[in-house]
């Protein structure tokens, strides 16, 4: 029982409060679990007047008591306390320190009085335990401790002690508003008579265990508290108590209404900050927000409104019973604690959901423009979607306990998903520009180049027309291609003008590349015509042609053309009459005065006429008539400028157009001589007979050794044999081609060769008088073919042959095709070589 009752002392007989042994009995009582279900009964009285044993009687404590042999004498220093046994509800009995004592003395009042208010502040129900035989007297009776109870709110004594204690309540000095109010206001008094425990202790038992029976339920109705008001929950008694001991010791106004609210917003505060630091512990929460950290979590509300539930409704439970103003705002300020600790995550899943939501959008427009819907009725499908995408993961999220603003954040994803609508707009309409751009490139710099190789008449209106026809069309695919972009209509029109310009500049930039190469063309005409015949067939370089004249032609083919635009027809007509090369002619480049400048705009310009007036040899002078207009004192082409041009469709500036014209005449000049070269080469590489005069000399002188022939035939013979012999090594030793390198290269090479063919020859008569074939005498012409071909075509240095006389050439494109007409030559002759000396 003694373990059961758990006395301790509460304050010391020096004022000391001892809060460690409260909060140790508080916790081994399990006092805080009571709720408003419990009470603390006080007893106080003179030293010695057996309240420790009532108490333990009444209550089955174990306070100390006095022992009978010592005397009389102070027992119970300061304030105990203990927990009532057997007694329900939860009952405290305080024991308070004896008053009118002989350790203290009648000068040293002040604990009694101090313990004595603090007994009246806690306890619910106060006995005060007297001798019979004092009752009526001031100082035994204890009416200065009385007086100094009434001083506050006091109980009052029932019938003996009501005439002494309505005198002392009515001498107490009250509040204004409280002057006329009665004692019964405050205190229930009863009076209860117990027989003295030394003589009549089975009878003092006895009554004594009739008034435990008033103990029970003395809270509930009816009971010996059952009125009681103010009450602090059982989970504040510590703190109250500290807080009014305090309070009295200091001697400061103890307001017990203040007092309430004091306790009340300390322990919700208390209970507070508990449950905000278990919620930052829960295993639930921290499980959600592991969650929310890596991704969007399902049901995230409903999870945390439950969390937070809990936790709120276990304040809910514990400050119940607290001032009803002070537990409702320490319950707001746990709840805003609460909300604000979670809100971070909160935050972090609307980022998730806002993320989830954007890349939702990419995906589905990306998907909804691979299927061909127009480009804003995607954007908007998309938009449409994840926006309520996102709201229904906001609503997901959203908690009972709060109504959380999501709105910045979904302002954030539609400007984020307007950015990247932007972005990918820009790049979708700039895949369509490049494409139908690149489509305009290839469109028109092909046929452009193509037009400015011919360079007749019609090169610049078929540009023109080309460039229509082509602008025009790809305007067309492209107005239908942005269609559904749903762009204003300035945007397009800006747009649209843009690809014209493009295209305009394709042209104007292959005009001005075309003008680059325009001394190549000059020199491809020219070649082409001067090493080709009336056939188009490479010229075979025999000595027989008439270079002079073909130079002429090929020189006019180049510059002849300006006057079939130019009203000079008849002229023309009888020109073309004196040469060979009438389709060529007309076929010619006029190269100068279509690269001269552009023509897009259709303007007339003088550029043909000035280049004919200046540019003409002497030779193509004197076939055509001169243009009277200009002088013939001033050089038309001493300018940069053209007439009727304008600076920006300028490509060669007259000046340019002479320069390039003298090289052209210089270049072709160097093709003219190697001509002439390989004709000469050629004559004296296939002059084999001897001149007319030594044949009739041969034919008079030797006509005796003639007619000897005629007479033995076995000399017939034998030169028939002779000849057959150096026929054989001529066609096998291919001595035309080994002098075709010259002659010292051809004895060398013959002499080195000549032994080898006898022994061969010799081989072959001798297998052919066996009856055997040689395995090669089935291919022998190929052999000799493929040998004379070999010797054919490595011509030798300052050879005539036109490949040498091509590479001499500062223009990579004569080059090769000088080098191409050439290989056919000699390829055509050194096959033809058999085929001739055969017939």
């Amino acid at each position: 029982m003694a373990d059961e009752c758990c006395c301790m002392q509460l304050i010391d007989g020096n004022g000391e409060f001892n809060v460690d042994g409260l909060e140790n009995f508080v916790r081994t009582t399990k006092l805080n679990h009571c709720g408003l279900s419990y009470a603390v009964v006080a007893i106080m009285g003179p030293q010695s007047s057996g309240k420790s044993t009532l108490m333990n009687h009444l209550f089955h404590t174990n306070f100390r008591e006095m022992d009978a042999f010592r005397g009389r004498s102070q027992t119970t220093k300061g304030i105990w306390i203990a927990k009532c046994v057997g007694i329900e509800p939860f009952t405290i009995a305080m024991d308070l320190e004896g008053s009118d004592s002989r350790e203290r003395g009648e000068d040293d009042t002040t604990f009694e009085k101090q313990s004595a208010l603090f007994a009246l502040a806690i306890a619910d129900i106060v006995l005060i335990n007297m001798w019979c035989h004092d009752i009526g007297r001031e100082q035994a009776a204890n009416k200065p401790l009385l007086k100094t109870v009434f001083q506050t709110p006091l109980e009052y004594l029932e019938p003996i002690l009501r005439e002494d204690i309505q005198k002392i309540w009515d001498a107490v000095p009250k509040p204004q508003t409280l002057k006329n109010t009665p004692l019964s206001e405050f205190f229930n008094v009863e009076v209860t008579a117990l027989s003295s425990y030394e003589e009549k202790e089975g009878q003092f038992k006895e009554q004594v265990a009739e008034l435990r029976q008033r103990f029970f339920h003395s809270i509930s109705p009816g009971g010996l508290a059952g009125d009681r008001q103010g009450v602090v929950p059982a989970s504040g008694f510590s703190f109250s108590a500290q807080q009014i001991w305090r309070v009295i010791k200091e001697n400061k106004d103890l307001d017990l209404p203040a007092h309430k609210v004091m306790v009340a917003t300390v322990r919700c505060e208390e209970i507070a900050n508990d449950k905000l630091r278990r919620l930052s512990a829960d295993e639930g929460w921290l499980a959600l927000e592991e969650a929310v950290q890596e991704g969007p979590v399902s049901g995230f509300g409903k999870r945390l409104s439950s969390v937070l539930d809990t936790y709120l409704s276990e304040y809910d439970m514990e400050a119940v019973y607290f001032d009803e103003g002070v537990r409702n705002a320490k319950r707001k300020q746990l709840e805003s604690k609460a909300l604000d600790f979670v809100y971070p995550t909160y935050s972090t899943l609307l980022g998730h959901l806002r993320s989830k939501a954007f890349e939702s959008f990419k995906i589905q427009l990306e998907q909804s423009l691979k299927k061909g819907e127009g480009f804003a009725a995607s954007v908007r499908t998309c938009t449409q979607s994840c926006m309520l995408e996102f709201d229904r993961g906001c609503a997901d999220a959203a908690i009972r306990q709060a109504k959380w603003d999501a709105s910045k954040v979904r302002e954030k994803l539609r400007r984020d998903i307007d950015t990247e609508a932007s972005s990918v707009r820009s790049v979708k309409l700039s895949a369509i520009i490049a494409d139908h751009e690149k489509n305009l490139t290839e469109a028109l710099s092909g046929p452009v180049e193509s037009l400015f190789e011919v360079g007749d008449e019609d090169t610049w209106a078929s540009i023109r027309r080309l460039l229509k026809r082509e602008t025009e069309a790809a305007v067309l695919k492209f107005s239908t291609a942005i269609a559904g972009f749903e762009m204003d209509q300035a945007a397009v029109d800006t747009m649209v003008q843009n690809l014209r310009s493009y295209a305009r500049n394709v042209v104007v930039k292959k005009a001005r590349e075309e003008a680059g190469k325009v001394l190549i063309r000059m020199k491809d005409r020219f070649s082409t015509v001067f090493n080709h015949d009336n056939d188009s067939l490479p010229r075979v370089w025999t000595g027989k042609e008439d270079i002079r004249t073909i130079t002429k032609d090929a020189r006019a083919a180049v510059i002849l053309h300006d006057f079939l635009i130019n009203g000079r027809s008849t002229t023309c007509s009888m020109i073309i009459s004196d040469f060979s090369f009438t389709i060529t002619l007309v076929q010619s480049l006029r190269l100068l005065s279509v690269m001269a400048a552009i023509r897009l705009d259709e303007k007339p310009d003088k550029v043909e006429s000035l280049l004919f007036s200046s540019l003409m040899d002497g030779t193509a002078a004197a076939s055509l008539p001169r243009d009277r207009s200009i002088g013939d004192s001033v050089d038309p082409l001493a300018s940069s400028m053209w007439e009727e041009v304008s600076p920006q469709d300028k490509l060669i500036t007259p000046v340019q157009c002479k320069s390039l014209w003298r090289q052209f005449k210089a270049e072709t000049e160097y093709t003219v001589t190697q001509a002439i070269s390989a004709q000469e080469a050629h004559k004296k590489n296939n002059n084999w007979m001897p001149p007319p005069w030594a044949i009739l000399a041969m034919a008079v002188l030797g006509f005796n050794e003639f007619i000897l022939l005629l007479k033995n035939p076995l000399y017939l013979m034998i030169l028939f044999v002779a000849y057959l012999l150096l026929r054989a090594l001529w066609v096998q030793m291919d001595i035309a081609a080994e002098f075709r390198h010259g002659a010292l290269p051809g004895i060398l090479s013959i002499s080195s060769k000549f032994l080898p063919t006898i022994m061969n020859l010799i081989r072959r008569l001798a297998e052919e008088a066996q009856g055997q074939r040689p395995p090669e005498a089935s291919r022998p012409q190929q052999s000799l073919a493929s040998q004379s071909f070999r010797y054919q075509t490595p011509p030798p240095a300052g050879s005539s042959s036109i490949p040498e006389s091509s590479v001499s050439s500062n223009i990579s494109s004569s080059e090769s095709e000088f080098e191409s007409s050439g290989l056919n030559l000699i390829r055509r002759r050194s096959t033809n070589i058999p085929e001739a000396e055969s017939s």
